[in-house]
């Protein structure tokens, strides 16, 4: 049994995370395109390889922003026949995206740098100029990484979240720059490549964790075990259920598709089991960022009853309407055996027929139970 489509957080409004996702990428354009030009310009005047690296760290930033706009207009949209879970699943793929613009950003840095290093001769002296650009460069981007992680956290996005820690990646290397041209300016200069081949180590760093992280919810990766167990409290709390079992997640974005089968009493009806089976879907949705929730209904029972070779409804109604004919079977399977209640229809007599032939055909007949209607006034 079935019910329909819904991690532990609330569930947040598509809209406005697109609407959040918008203003914190235009607002981290801004900042970029201002950080890309100035540090690059300076960091080529003042000779500071260092700064030059935090300015092509900062044009991936400004990259990374346009691909965040990009993903957040195609994953807002709505299921349709070839997408049938929706789009959620480009901020898996824009996170995957990110790591490795980070990872190649990372590896020319690195290259770069070690050039430096094997040719110390050429490392040129630094101006002052490049120190306070460096400096600026850290507090615009200390501050616009706050900004971003607030506005990632209230709206529950992955990928806002690292486009955040781009953001910190930036600010860091940038106080790595300003250490690495302080050394240089006190007559150092090995410290100025010194400096950029930190700042590609960390990148790569970056890099490499975004994109394996994205590269795992892009394969079905489990929710965390915590989510895990918050999940099966809120379906094990929801009246009627008597176990859950076999709870399997896997991400969709930022939101969860769930399957986990219930179990019930064997002795009620198809249409309350389903009625259980439907209010653990509203109370997971309610409760936890699902994006779908199916849930599968199976009788409490200490012996599997399918495994058992029992007869089908099919036989019994042959062999009981023979005897009762006009009446109505309730059939429960329960603990590989069967419990057969007979309803007898409006007028039946009185008088029953032997069961003994049926219970020798049907040596799996646990219990037989009949039910005569209420007689009319």
């Amino acid at each position: 049994m079935h019910a329909g489509t819904s991690n532990t957080e609330i569930f947040i409004d598509p809209q406005e995370r697109q609407r959040a996702a918008r203003t914190s990428t235009l607002v981290s354009v801004v900042v970029n395109i201002v950080l890309t030009a100035i540090q690059i310009v300076v960091g080529i005047m003042a000779r500071s390889q260092a700064l030059v690296a935090d300015g092509i760290h900062s044009l991936s930033d400004l990259l990374a922003d346009f691909v965040v706009l990009f993903v957040n207009h195609h994953s807002s949209k709505d299921a349709d026949d070839d997408h049938q879970y929706g789009h959620a699943r480009f901020e898996n793929a824009a996170s995957l995206v990110l790591g490795v613009l980070l990872l190649v950003v990372g590896g020319g840095m690195l290259w770069s740098a070690a050039g430096k290093l094997l040719h110390p001769e050429s490392i040129p002296q630094v101006h002052s100029v490049a120190l306070w650009v460096a400096i600026a460069a850290l507090v615009g981007k200390e501050g616009l990484f706050r900004y971003m992680l607030a506005v990632a956290k209230r709206v529950n996005s992955s990928m806002l979240i690292a486009n955040a820690w781009h953001a910190r990646s930036d600010a860091a290397s940038s106080l790595v720059v300003a250490v690495g041209i302080i050394g240089n300016l006190l007559g150092y200069p090995l410290l100025d490549p010194l400096a950029a081949l930190v700042v590609g180590l960390m990148v790569g760093r970056m890099g490499w964790t975004f994109s394996w992280d994205a590269l795992h919810d892009l394969m079905d990766r489990a929710l965390p075990a915590e989510d895990i167990a918050a999940i099966t409290a809120t379906l094990a709390a929801t009246p009627g259920v008597l176990g859950v079992h076999d709870l399997r997640t896997r991400k969709m974005g930022d939101l969860a598709i769930l399957d986990a089968h219930i179990e019930v009493s064997p002795r009620i009806s198809v249409t309350e089991g389903h009625l259980i089976a439907a209010r653990c879907h509203d109370r997971v949705k309610a409760a936890h960022a699902a994006l779908a929730v199916t849930v599968h209904v199976d009788p409490k029972e200490d012996q599997e009853s399918h495994l058992a070779p029992l007869p089908g409804r099919g036989e019994l109604e042959q062999a009981v309407g023979s005897l009762l004919p006009g009446c109505h079977l309730h059939l429960h399977y329960v603990n590989g055996a069967v419990e057969l209640e007979i309803l007898l229809p409006p007028g039946a007599s009185d008088t029953l027929p032997d069961f003994t032939p049926l219970r020798e055909r049907f040596p799996a007949l646990a219990q037989l139970r009949i039910y005569q209607p209420l007689a009319t006034a």
